[in-house]
């Protein structure tokens, strides 16, 4: 019965130091994708130190990379709890073990004190000799190859329990010294954990410090993006009332060399959508034709900011709108014409001193601002990617155009027009 017992609960042992060792593998690469999350978001942090310097960026990768650590300080702690578990059950054994030992041996000491006693061949045979029938000697006889065979698997049970002994005491010497590893490993990373809260600390002062700066310069740049707005919106309006001022002169004039009396039905100079002839209907059908088809205004880019309500491309938790797209694309970059058309207007901001082009096609309109230099001019028809200016560079080396298209005073979204990449 003990000993049936006693294989259960080894049973019971190595099922459980099993499953651990397939918990604490689990653990251990659980914890190196961590550690490979917090390198490629310290390097994220890197960048954004030097691509944006961004103080905002930075708060947020650091609270990126102080979650990622929190992740691998509570998976080092599941760690040291399974070695714990581990080092206390293989105490467990070894003090078993030596229990059992220390049994065995008594018992095979005393076994080995008879067989001294009565260890001459004349002793056992008087033993045989001495029945009192044949079945009696018989009878000893087996006793003692019975009694020779169990001190012979009794050595061999001590032999293998010291085995056994060895190998608990060699893995409990391992789990220590990985949980002496673990935590160091420990202490580092809260040391580094840290470190990261004090740099956030310190980053977050420096925001609180910087803030008037910062809201200053939000400021500024809502309010040349509302300029520009306001700028394209004008320059749209005056071409609208432009060309139906023109249509309603051509009409009068077409009526007076007729000898017409009646008088003309025209669209009033303030309208807000144009009043269109053959030749113009035509080019708002093709353009519109051609919708998610039209080429990208730059040669190459990025979408940088997206149509409508779009969070602040430095500031996340600030939202502001956009008439339009902005596109990021290489220093000396160039604009070009997404649709054959005429060129209605030419601004400058004295503000930002950069340039818009606005270009028609029918009743549609396309404007290219944020230009350093224009190579087109007002009544100039324009191809399709013909370069209607330079596009300017900022301080910070970045490039970026505003791409608007509108439907008459009906501001449209630029991405749904051009070709998606």
């Amino acid at each position: 019965m003990n000993k049936f017992l006693l294989s259960i609960f080894v049973l019971l042992m190595t099922l459980t130091v099993s499953a651990q060792i397939d918990e604490k593998e689990k653990l251990e690469q659980r914890k190196e994708q961590l550690q490979k999350e917090l390198s490629e978001a310290k390097a994220k942090l890197q960048n954004e130190k030097k691509k944006e310097k961004s103080v905002l960026k930075e708060i947020a990768s650091q609270n990126e990379q102080i979650k990622i650590s929190e992740k691998i300080i509570s998976t080092i702690a599941k760690q040291a709890r399974i070695l714990d578990d581990n080092i206390y059950l293989t105490q467990l054994e070894i003090n078993k073990l030596n229990r059992d030992l220390k049994i065995m041996k008594e018992d095979y000491a005393k076994m080995i004190v008879k067989s001294y006693k009565s260890r001459s061949e004349q002793s056992r045979i008087m033993f045989v000799l001495s029945s009192n029938s044949f079945l009696q000697a018989y009878k000893r006889v087996q006793y003692m190859k019975q009694y020779a065979g169990y001190r012979k698997r009794q050595a061999e049970e001590i032999k293998i329990k010291q085995a056994r002994l060895g190998v608990a005491v060699n893995e409990l010497q391992t789990n220590k010294k990985e949980k002496e590893v673990v935590i160091v490993e420990r202490t580092k990373i809260k040391a580094e954990h840290e470190k990261l809260k004090q740099e956030k600390e310190k980053t977050a002062k420096l925001i609180q410090k910087d803030k008037k700066k910062i809201a200053a310069e939000i400021a500024k740049m809502d309010k040349e993006r509302k300029a520009i707005d306001k700028k394209i919106k004008k320059m749209i309006a005056d071409a609208i009332a432009a060309e139906n001022k023109k249509q309603a002169a051509a009409k009068k004039a077409a009526a007076q060399k007729n000898g017409t009396t009646v008088p003309v039905k025209t669209a009033p100079v303030s309208s807000t959508k144009i009043e269109l002839t053959p030749e113009g209907k035509l080019a708002s059908d093709s353009f519109k034709a051609n919708k998610g088809k039209l080429p990208w205004p730059v040669e190459k880019g990025y979408i940088s900011m997206g149509y409508g309500d779009q969070p602040h491309p430095e500031y996340n938790n600030l939202v502001v709108h956009n008439s339009g797209i902005d596109i990021t694309t290489d220093a000396g970059s160039s604009a070009r014409a997404v649709f054959n058309g005429e060129v209605s207007g030419v601004q400058v901001s004295q503000t930002t001193n950069s340039y818009t082009v606005l270009v028609r096609h029918g009743d549609f309109f396309t404007a290219y601002s944020n230009l350093s230099s224009v190579s087109v001019s007002v009544g100039q028809k324009v191809t399709t990617k013909q370069v209607l200016g330079k596009i300017k560079t900022n301080a910070k080396g970045s490039s970026v155009l505003k791409f608007v298209i509108n439907q008459n005073t009906t501001v449209l979204n630029p991405k749904s027009w051009i070709a998606p990449k």
